[in-house]
């Protein structure tokens, strides 16, 4: 059996194609996986468990119906999706993980992050992340109506996007630096993440590490499997 991994759909009302694509993934690769990991940023924009994107339903449903059938969920927080609580993880089955973790696959011991705590050298989204994840911060946002909480994550994304288009590529990326330093933290040789939105298999020879970065979902949708025979990331048209 497979584990599989994925981040980024950015699931929202206004990209019905890529929700399609979601539900065929989850009905017809990841029907018989041992593990499903969501790492970070399923939802453009998650404003609190009691207010649901609307139109997702039944993907909750199919979630909930893999996870009673077996196959394991777990979903870690992204910079879009941050407030998803215990409420919704308990909606689909799934375990919820702390931002950088490590867990036994076929492959051995891996280090799990989303990865934007890796790009250390956007000092301001970095200030930025720090303020959202900050518990104080969360409890007031949560505290407000919905209409308003709407509003605050509308204009984060369009800032956000704004920001991020005027800022040079390395500047958005991970900090090579960094990725050595949580590696050795944990002391693993491997890390899957997403994030950046630039797929690839890294290779990091200088440490014999291996760094996987999971893709987007846009006009393709990208999964890693991992099982006994290796691992391998694997793209899709939408």
């Amino acid at each position: 059996m497979s584990v599989f991994f994925i981040s980024d759909l950015h699931l929202t009302p206004e990209r019905p194609d890529i929700a399609r694509a979601f539900s065929y993934f989850l009905s017809n690769t990841a029907n018989n996986a041992e593990a499903l990991y969501l790492l970070g940023d399923i939802f453009d924009a998650w404003i609190g468990d009691d207010a649901p994107v609307p139109g997702l339903e039944p993907l909750v449903q199919q979630l909930k119906g893999l996870s009673n059938s077996g196959c394991k969920l777990y979903f870690q927080h992204g910079n879009r999706d941050f407030l998803v609580g215990q409420t919704f993880a308990d909606s689909i089955g799934a375990e919820l993980l702390p931002d950088a973790v490590v867990h036994s696959l076929p492959i051995g011991d891996v280090l799990l992050m989303h990865g934007d705590q890796l790009c250390i050298d956007d000092q301001e989204y970095i200030r930025f992340r720090e303020m959202v994840r900050n518990p104080q911060w969360q409890q007031m946002m949560l505290s407000k109506s919905i209409e308003e909480r709407l509003g605050i994550a509308k204009q984060l994304r369009e800032t956000s996007q704004e920001k991020t288009a005027e800022k040079a590529d390395y500047i958005t990326d991970v900090n090579a630096s960094e990725v050595n330093a949580q590696l050795d933290a944990h002391k693993v040789k491997m890390m899957i993440h997403g994030h950046t939105h630039r797929p690839a298999i890294h290779k990091l020879d200088d440490i014999e590490a291996t760094r996987i970065v999971l893709g987007d979902w846009d006009k393709q949708g990208w999964y890693l499997e991992v099982n006994q025979d290796g691992y391998d990331l694997v793209s899709f048209d939408i």
